[in-house]
């Protein structure tokens, strides 16, 4: 099995997390590939994901599941296309990486993961659908499959945190290229699902336990910890990450992972620990 997932060194506890949530559910070989790049702009500096951290995770899942995990630093692609229109955005640089994907030696079908996505179960029914002639496969976006859609009649707004990408499709119809350029020239909300949405020529709606955004359900095989909005006592926005596990269970009520994230933190302090000695 073939991932994907984009990322700067602030994404390591995110990585991490899902990686090893994937690897507890499958019995394959999972081949990990991870989009990064360095960027400097007025506002903020970006460090690209540090390659100890990816030979750390790589060893990890050699030894767990047989798989690999690999590093692209596409810094100079990148600067060639910069979304110009939506760098000052209040969405990181760093979720259009994925538009960069039909420019890299990729596997035809590749799983993309935002890095605040668990696996709960086995996804190889969601993996191995059919994408005969289609560009994306994913799941409704919770909000904005109200607000944002093609067709007044039909619901196709698609969350772009789980996605399964044909990549054959993808460069055959430029969907990516054309993507980059609509980054590039159109300020966007959330532009590059924007983009994807609203430039896909055939793109497959999945049931909703793929990608749950909102809660977790008995069948949820993807939990994805999105923004979401909360009524009382007052409308307000939540935002919790399943790294922050003080809040996750505070806030969230979610014990649900605890044995995972126990995981996740003894490997952590094993990954600090190795820096330290390397210092």
């Amino acid at each position: 099995m073939e991932v994907l997932f984009c990322g700067d060194s602030n994404m390591i506890d995110g990585l991490l997390i899902s990686v090893l949530s994937l690897i507890n559910n499958v019995t394959q070989p999972l081949n990990v590939h991870v989009l990064t790049m360095s960027l400097e702009t007025p506002e903020k500096s970006y460090k690209a994901m540090p390659e100890d951290f990816i030979e750390f995770l790589d060893s990890v899942v050699g030894e767990r599941n047989g798989g690999r995990v690999k590093l692209y630093d596409i810094t100079e692609l990148y600067e060639q296309e910069p979304p110009a229109s939506n760098v000052s955005t209040r969405f990181t640089p760093y979720c259009m990486l994925r538009l960069f994907a039909d420019r890299l030696d990729l596997p035809d079908r590749i799983l993309y993961l935002d890095t605040d996505v668990i696996c709960n179960g086995d996804f190889s029914q969601f993996y191995d659908q059919d994408m005969t002639d289609c560009e994306v496969a994913g799941v409704l976006d919770y909000y904005g499959r109200w607000f944002f859609r093609r067709n007044i009649f039909k619901m196709d707004y698609l969350n772009s945190g789980v996605l399964m990408l044909n990549m054959e499709q993808i460069r055959k119809t430029g969907l990516f290229e054309k993507s980059r350029e609509m980054c590039r020239t159109k300020k966007m909300f959330m532009p590059d699902q924007s983009a994807i949405n609203k430039l896909a020529q055939n793109k497959k709606i999945c049931e909703r336990k793929y990608n749950d955004q909102r809660k977790q359900h008995d069948d949820t095989v993807f939990r994805h910890f999105t923004t979401s909005f909360r009524f009382f006592p007052w409308i307000h926005t939540v935002c919790v990450k399943p790294w922050d596990i003080e809040r996750m269970h505070s806030v969230l009520g979610c014990h649900k992972y605890d044995e995972l994230l126990n995981e996740y933190r003894v490997l952590r302090h094993r990954y600090n620990n190795r820096q330290e000695i390397t210092k």
